[in-house]
């Protein structure tokens, strides 16, 4: 009985060491997620009619209905192409969390993102116009 509860003790040894061999520092489970980057230039916008197409305020390009909290994305068209889609899932330099593209820009725009700061302009008009890296999660890999 004792080779029993000893052999367990060994299993049950391994198994909380490879779990925290696969948590940070504070516990968390850390991403073995793989990221594309892409630099780009990124603004902010608001939920505001001067700022939106008429009569549609809040309403993105696919039909999301955008709120304040959201951390949501317009992307240029152009990026479609570098495997950004309607809601997948970025990370933004100098940003926390993850944010999901919910919008299209207007066809002038090129290598362009534009960060949705809900009903805070100051905000918005704060972070002005900056070049970020933005990391997309690999094919196959989405967290």
């Amino acid at each position: 009985m004792e080779r029993f509860y000893r052999k367990n003790s060994i299993y049950a040894f391994l198994v909380v060491a490879l779990f925290i061999a696969g948590c940070d520092s504070e516990g968390e489970k850390t991403s073995t997620t793989n990221y594309d980057t892409l630099n780009v230039m990124a603004t902010a916008y608001n939920s505001t009619e001067a700022q939106t197409k008429k009569g549609s305020v809040g309403v993105a390009a696919w039909g999301d209905t955008l709120k304040p909290g959201m951390k949501a994305i317009a992307i240029s068209r152009d990026l479609l192409d570098s495997g950004l889609s309607h809601n997948t899932r970025v990370k933004i330099e100098g940003l926390e969390g993850t944010f999901l593209v919910k919008d299209k820009m207007n066809k002038r725009w090129t290598n362009k993102i534009d960060i949705y700061m809900g009903l805070n302009e100051e905000k918005a008009r704060n972070w002005g116009k900056q070049e970020v890296a933005i990391y997309i999660p690999e094919e196959g890999m989405e967290e």
